[in-house]
Order: C-alpha cells, then sequence, then structure tokens
C-alpha cells in the first residue's frame, strides 16, 4: 500500500484537506497517515486537534511548536522546532509522499524536511501570490521543494511552470475548500443560530483579518480601523448590523488582533461574537448566509463566491490572487473600509453578481489528487527535470 502522509498545522488547512483525507481512508490501495502540529494543538487557538479526532482522524504524529509569543524571533524559534521535529516523524513514519496545502511557515518547514529525507512532495495551491505576507515568498519556495503540484486554476498552473516545474507534473484541479462547499450539507440559518447561540438579527457580517506580516506593526491600527467603519454599518432595515468574527492565525501580531476582538465581542455582547475556530461545517454556513464577508482571508476570495456573497477584501495581504466581480479591494482606512461596505451592501451590487463564474471551482478535485497520486511512479520523481521557457 501507498503511504501518503498528511500535513496540517491550522484550522483553515485542515477544513480543506477534510474531504481529501477521507478519499485516501476509504482507498484500498493507500495508507492514510496525518502529521497534526501547529495551532492545532495549542488551547490559545482552539485546540482544533479536537476537531481532527471527532471526524474520525486519529493523526499518527502530534507535534507542538508553537512557542507563546507571535513576534517574529518566536516564529523563526517554532520554525526551527518544526525542521527538528518533522525530520523525526518522517524517519519514524517512512511515508511515500507527503501532502501539504498552502503557504505557512509550518508547511514550509515540513517541504524543507521532506526534501533532505528524500521523500517526495505532493503540494496543493501552489503558484497563487499573496503581495502582502511573507507566506508569498514561503509558497514558491515550497514549490521549488515539491515534485507533484496541484493548483487552483490555471493561471496559478501557468504560474507553477513559469517557475521551472515540468507541465507533466503540474495539475489544474481546482480549489478543494470550494469543493467541500458542494459536498457538506451545510446548516440552516436556524440551525446555525442555535449552534453558535447567537441571533443573526436581520443581516449579519462574516469578519477574519490577520496581519499583513510584511507589513511592520500595522496590524492593530489596521484593526482598529476596520472596527470604527463595523460601528458605523446598519442593516437594511436601519437595526444594528450583527457581526461573527473568526480569529487570526498565529503569525506576528496575531495576538494583537485577537486580543481587539475579544474586547469589541465583550463590550458589544449585543451585536457580536467570537470564536477561535468556527469549524468547516459552521464557518461555510456562516459564510452561505452574510450579507458580506469583510477582512483579508483567501477564503473571502476563493471560497464566498461559491454563495455569492460579496467580499470587501482589506489591504495587500491577499494582493495578486485571481479575483471575480463579487470582491471590492479597499485601503485600511476606516472611510476606505465603510465606503465598500456601504457598496458591497446595495442591492444593486448584490443583484450584479447572480450567474458570475468562480475561477477556483472544477469537478471531483479531490478525487483527481488522489488518482494523480496513485499512478505517479514515485520511484522516479526525486530527481527533478526542470522546465525552461522560452527567452524573448
Amino acid at each position: 500500500m501507498r503511504k501518503i502522509c498528511i500535513f496540517t498545522g491550522t484550522r483553515a488547512e485542515y477544513g480543506s484537506l477534510y474531504r481529501l483525507m477521507k478519499e485516501i481512508r476509504e482507498d484500498s490501495d493507500l495508507e492514510l497517515q496525518i502529521i497534526a502540529t501547529g495551532m492545532h494543538l495549542s488551547p490559545e487557538f482552539g485546540m482544533t486537534i479536537q476537531e481532527i479526532r471527532a471526524d474520525g482522524f486519529e493523526p499518527d504524529e502530534t507535534i507542538e511548536i508553537l512557542l507563546s509569543g507571535d513576534t517574529p524571533t518566536a516564529v523563526c524559534k517554532s520554525m526551527g522546532l518544526g525542521l527538528i521535529s518533522y525530520g523525526d516523524a518522517i524517519q519514524r513514519l517512512q511515508p511515500d509522499i507527503v501532502l501539504l496545502l498552502g503557504d505557512r511557515f509550518e508547511a514550509f518547514c515540513m517541504a524543507a524536511a521532506a526534501l533532505v529525507c528524500r521523500v517526495p512532495v505532493a503540494h496543493i495551491h501552489g503558484g497563487e501570490t499573496t503581495e502582502g505576507a511573507i507566506d508569498e515568498a514561503f509558497r514558491h519556495s515550497i514549490t521549488k521543494m515539491a515534485h507533484l503540484h496541484f493548483a487552483s486554476c490555471e493561471a496559478y498552473r501557468q504560474r507553477i511552470i513559469q517557475l521551472g516545474e515540468h507541465p507533466d507534473r503540474v495539475f489544474n484541479v481546482g480549489a478543494i475548500g470550494v469543493e467541500n462547499i458542494k459536498s457538506l450539507p451545510l446548516l440552516s440559518r436556524e440551525d446555525l443560530e442555535k449552534d453558535i447561540g447567537f441571533d443573526l438579527g436581520d443581516q449579519y457580517l462574516l469578519v477574519t483579518f490577520h496581519p499583513v506580516t510584511l507589513e511592520r506593526s500595522t496590524a492593530e491600527d489596521h484593526f482598529k480601523n476596520l472596527l470604527k467603519a463595523l460601528d458605523k454599518v446598519t442593516s437594511d432595515s436601519n437595526e444594528l448590523m450583527k457581526i461573527i468574527f473568526t480569529k487570526a492565525n498565529a503569525d506576528t501580531d496575531g495576538r494583537v488582533i485577537n486580543y481587539l476582538i475579544d474586547d469589541y465581542a465583550s463590550e458589544h455582547s449585543d451585536k457580536a461574537i467570537a470564536f477561535t475556530s468556527m469549524g468547516q461545517l459552521r464557518y461555510l454556513s456562516a459564510m452561505k448566509y452574510a450579507s458580506v464577508v469583510i477582512g483579508n482571508s483567501s477564503s473571502g476570495i476563493v471560497e464566498a463566491p461559491c454563495f455569492a456573497v460579496p467580499t470587501v477584501n482589506i489591504g495587500d495581504r491577499q494582493q495578486g490572487r485571481e479575483r471575480v466581480v463579487s470582491i471590492i479591494d479597499c485601503d485600511p482606512t476606516r472611510k476606505s473600509v465603510l465606503q465598500s461596505l456601504q457598496k458591497a451592501l446595495t442591492s444593486t451590487f448584490r443583484d450584479s453578481l447572480s450567474g458570475m463564474v468562480n475561477p477556483y471551482e472544477k469537478e471531483k478535485t479531490a478525487v483527481s489528487i488522489v488518482d494523480i497520486i496513485k499512478k505517479c511512479d514515485l520511484s522516479k520523481i526525486i530527481k527533478k527535470k526542470f522546465f525552461n521557457l522560452p527567452c524573448h
């Protein structure tokens, strides 16, 4: 049996990998291995290892790497712990291939460890750009260390090839998170309210904001500007607009944002509720019924268009991603955020989203990934043949 080792370090990443993990586990020719690390093992970030186990998966390795700080030095030390520990885990598990998703520092360290251990790497969501985050460099570095590439749209497949990866090893399979939306039986609005214990009112906003990690100490000012804009927004019936906050990841200055969220939700308990982790089902259900998705998370770019829900994308963190007409980009100022929110809430703008096509959507994403990994000759994949584009 071919041993496929799934690596996961964050709640969002696991939500996207869930369906793929099920496909691997149910395939009689494959053995699923799981390494869970990072925020999954941190009570501060929701101890989401419990969600993995509740879904019926038992990780083969659980590796703690996070420190109590979120400074650049603390992140560097976490990366060092990860690199040491992931190498040990690979030696114990002896996987045939490591499969990882995205662009975070945890995934970068895992790719480096696998490369040194001469284990092939399959990478999901390569070729994308996030010009405001250090993840941009991590993602492209993972691409150069990986051997199979599963891009979420054709533009990203072409960028991976532009980086020198051979076209025979680069596949446009769509975004696995989009496929999850189609396959999950989402909650009704009424059941969502009961599940989270919160009255969502006539309309509500879904807010997820992360630090822009290539900027120095801007998280607090930018997020305070967002909160000031939220205080000015009312629903169509001129009532207080309800707000669901999901907290920031374990990035530099992420805790600053989370402290501000806690303070705001405590002071405005009549209209706001905050979650360290909603879990995939509740988060996607909340997105489905939201009036607007706000912040700088990739979910506002990739998943929200599936529901024809407007996204107000703040600042530069997601600069460079493929976009559809439902995304309104704005500066991280109170005035710009408020103007964008007011535009997104108009019936004219919402009506304009009818019939739009999401470039990240394809059929059978998880099945395609599993099928390609099963058929690939892994014995000949470690030594990569690089592809040279013709010079102009």
